[in-house]
């Protein structure tokens, strides 16, 4: 066996899984069903990825035979070969520096840092029993499920498998469909206020320039104040 050979570490399958779901529980605070389903899917995003980047290579299982002819040279038994990216491209040296993994860990801060940005304004706007229409809300209505799928996107640059690969636009759908019904919610507590601010602030693709957006009177909180 290979000395970089880097699979059935189970116990790092569990504790890298546990700091990235315990450190995004942190920033979002589920409460209702759809934030639970949203962190569900994340959660489950999390653990298929740790489990084949250290505890069994299922990918390279699957793509053992293609990958052996394809790429006479490569050991498929090393923790390295996991980076597919790295190999389909062609590059050499250390995976961890290739392009696209330094541009996945900028993805995957990027993502963390949206998710308290938007944690921060949404506590403060529940607390006022009033709308979150500031700060990353006046560029966007649903940034918590865009910092999800960036954190995703992030993972996905940096260490590819055929079960994310499927999962990442399937949970695509999912949120897209959780902030429908969750707008649908906040129209019931809030109604032409939210309304308003829909008609201002796009959904998912941040505007660089925050909409100066009233948010309108203190109104009773409906099931959630984004």
């Amino acid at each position: 066996m290979p000395d970089d050979y880097g699979y059935n570490l189970w116990f790092l399958v569990i504790l890298n899984s546990a700091i990235f779901i315990i450190f995004a529980f942190s920033f979002v605070k589920p409460r209702t069903k759809p934030d639970w389903r949203a962190f569900g899917g994340f959660s489950a995003f999390v653990i298929a990825l740790f489990t084949e980047m250290y505890g069994f290579p299922l990918t390279i299982y699957f793509l053992s035979g293609w990958l052996g002819s394809r790429f006479p040279d490569l050991n498929l038994l090393t923790h390295n070969s996991g980076h597919l990216w790295q190999d389909l491209f062609g590059w050499q040296g250390d995976p961890h520096l290739n392009p696209l993994h330094l541009l996945s860990n900028v993805l995957i801060f990027a993502g963390f840092i949206l998710l308290y940005q938007a944690w921060r304004i949404l506590y403060a706007a529940q607390r006022e029993h009033r709308l979150a229409v500031t700060g990353i809300y006046a560029r966007m209505r649903h940034p918590q499920y865009l910092g999800f799928l960036t954190i995703m996107f992030g993972f996905l640059l940096q260490w590819p498998t055929i079960l994310t690969l499927i999962m990442f636009p399937i949970l695509v759908v999912v949120y897209h469909r959780l902030a429908k019904r969750e707008e649908k919610d906040i129209t019931a507590g809030f109604g032409d206020d939210y309304l308003d601010y829909a008609r201002r602030v796009p959904a998912f693709i941040p505007r660089l320039r925050p909409n100066k957006t009233s948010p309108g009177p203190n109104r009773p909180h409906g099931p959630d104040t984004r």
